[in-house]
């Protein structure tokens, strides 16, 4: 493992000099836009070359709207580290959950006012890359959709290019399984579903070979990067995915492994620092190129001490 391996996520809400600590991810916060720049240039300075930001707006509404504000805390945050670490590749997650007041991913039938929560995967795609939009002109480097809507990575591609946008890399969720492990992530998001789930669009855990299709998919359509998440439960699909496409493949550690490990550790059952760099070992092992994960500054911070990848 080296630092330039690793993706840090963070949370960002609106306002100045906020910190808001998440009771379920043991050192993490929502951070406004000010803060979360702050918290970049520290990890530049331990050789961690990536962040990926989520947005939590104060405000939600049916469609999501505030996803592709120009003053959203997305958009602000990239400005702030744009002005503070300006060589950080900043990537910018593209979903409607956090900011939709249903926490469903795209566009209910009936444009979010009816209760039926049957997802509009055709009506979601021009908002998704209205979001995308938004972001590229903030100046993120990466545009990583993570909604599992089919053919959002081309229609996200097409309105990028047109706006003269073509440098700009598409880092695909393809594999994102309808997983037990976001509990703590929609905790700091604010965006579990009011009603249903998201087993109508996100993938089928019994399903392996969906994530060639899904992966593959993508890559045809433009994606530059594909996501394989969660990680531990899925390092066979992580392979599989690995020799299957010629595009890098990122593997997303996600909160419940990181708040799984932590809560483990402060019962005294197991070491954190061991089983931070063991998990993130298999993840790499297993075929990841990069790794997006919360323990990201803990393991930036060990590997400058023992002066060499783990």
């Amino acid at each position: 493992i080296f630092a330039d391996q690793l993706v840090a996520p963070f949370f960002v809400c609106e306002g100045d000099n906020v910190r808001e600590p998440i009771a379920s991810m043991p050192g993490h916060a929502r951070l406004s836009a000010d803060l979360v720049s702050e918290e970049v240039a520290i990890l530049a300075g331990l050789g961690v070359r990536a962040v990926l930001l989520f947005g939590v707006p104060a405000v939600k509404d049916g469609q999501g709207s505030g996803a592709w504000a120009d003053e959203g805390p997305v958009p602000a945050a990239i400005r702030s580290i744009r002005r503070v670490t300006p060589a950080m590749s900043v990537w910018a997650d593209v979903c409607l959950c956090e900011y939709t007041d249903h926490g469903h991913c795209g566009l209910l039938d009936g444009h979010g006012v009816d209760v039926d929560v049957d997802v509009d995967n055709d009506a979601t795609l021009p908002l998704l890359a209205k979001v995308a939009l938004a972001y590229a002109r903030a100046g993120a480097d990466v545009i990583a959709p993570s909604d599992m809507m089919d053919g959002r990575v081309a229609a996200i591609r097409e309105a990028l290019d047109d706006d003269g946008f073509k440098d700009r890399v598409i880092v695909s969720y393809a594999v994102k399984y309808a997983s037990a492990f976001y509990g703590p992530f929609r905790e700091a998001a604010g965006s579990a579903p009011r009603q249903g789930d998201r087993r109508g669009y996100q993938m089928d855990p019994r399903n392996a070979r969906e994530a060639l299709r899904e992966a593959r998919a993508d890559v045809a359509e433009g994606a530059d990067m594909i996501i394989v998440k969660p990680g531990l439960p899925y390092l066979d699909v992580i392979r599989m995915v690995r020799d299957a496409v010629d595009v890098p493949i990122a593997a997303y550690q996600v909160s419940g492994e990181y708040s799984m490990i932590h809560a483990a550790a402060e019962k005294g059952w197991i070491d954190l620092d061991r089983a931070m760099f063991e998990t993130t070992l298999a993840l790499r092992r297993a075929g990841a190129d990069l790794v997006i994960s919360y323990f990201a500054r803990d393991l930036a911070i060990a590997l400058r001490r023992s002066e060499g990848p783990a």
